[in-house]
């Protein structure tokens, strides 16, 4: 199965949402603090929201509009030799989680305390979970965590003590799985920790999403493509992208579900890959107040 380019142009693209009642896609850039929205079926693309920082992880909410986890700004200097191209800007903004609407005004539902907010995931209740690893190099000692927004407005840690936590989703039974070092672990209601693998491959893992059966589909990073899990942690299939790059998250979208959209974060492309057999794995949206 092919990747076929969408839209190129998207400097260090991360964060893909399919917004079924637009039939549009929303990625964003880290490096240049943007939204980009793009026009599947048209091949382009236009300017969303300008959220300063960082703009890495996005969500649903039920508006049509955005959560952002802003990291608050990457010196890509820092990243591993090869994975960046040089010159990549710098926007410092306060790290956090913001809300845009669906014409993109951004404002901070949460912007105090944080380090780095990289990705996130919505649960039906309305919780939003966000993993806080700090910037790239891991510190020492190690400081990543997985938060909780709650709907009154309040953060709270859930768990701590990661290497460097990075992607996170709602498994089909309702459990946080984060990308963690090298591989896929489980949070477990009691607070233990199991790993669905710990090993994803050279490139480890970035952000990820799931289909119907529970199959993880995980941005490999430098590999240049997406590893796809079993739940019982079998890797099943590698979607490649054509030539070398970085590729950052991934999302189910289309009319059908069943196309998996990536970002290629360098050379700064959104590919995709048409009729997968399973459809991607229902989300929840984000209740958005009403006022």
């Amino acid at each position: 199965m092919k990747a076929e380019v969408v839209v190129d142009g998207v400097r260090f693209g991360e964060g893909p949402v399919w917004r079924p009642d637009q039939c549009d896609l929303v990625v964003t850039s880290v490096c240049d603090g943007l939204l980009w929205r793009v026009d599947v079926d048209r091949a382009t693309k236009e300017v969303l929201a300008d959220t300063d920082g960082g703009a890495n992880g996005a969500a649903l909410c039920d508006d049509g509009g955005l959560l952002v986890t802003n990291n608050g700004g990457i010196d890509f200097s820092t990243m591993p030799a090869g994975t960046v191209p040089p010159g990549l800007p710098t926007r410092h903004a306060t790290p956090g989680l913001q809300r845009v609407t669906p014409v993109g005004s951004v404002t901070y539902l949460a912007g105090t305390g944080l380090h780095a907010p990289n990705d996130l995931c919505v649960a039906p209740d309305g919780t939003v979970f966000f993993t806080d690893p700090g910037h790239y190099p891991p510190p020492e000692p190690s400081a990543g965590r997985v938060l909780a927004y709650r709907a009154d407005g309040t953060v709270e840690v859930i768990a701590d003590g990661f290497f460097y936590c990075n992607g996170i989703a709602l498994d089909r039974g309702g459990a946080l799985v984060v990308v963690e070092k090298r591989g896929l672990m489980r949070l477990e209601p009691d607070g233990g920790r199991t790993w669905i693998i710990r090993h994803l491959g050279p490139g480890g893992g970035d952000g990820f999403c799931l289909d119907a059966d529970g199959r993880f589909y995980v941005a490999s990073t430098v590999e240049h493509g997406v590893r796809v899990v079993d739940p019982d942690g079998t890797v099943v299939d590698f979607l490649e992208i054509d030539g070398h790059g970085t590729t950052t998250n991934c999302c189910f979208g289309g009319a059908d579900n069943r196309t998996l959209f990536a970002t290629d974060a360098v050379p700064g492309t959104v590919v995709a890959w048409e009729g997968l057999p399973t459809p991607g794995l229902s989300m929840a949206a984000w209740p958005t107040p009403r006022i």
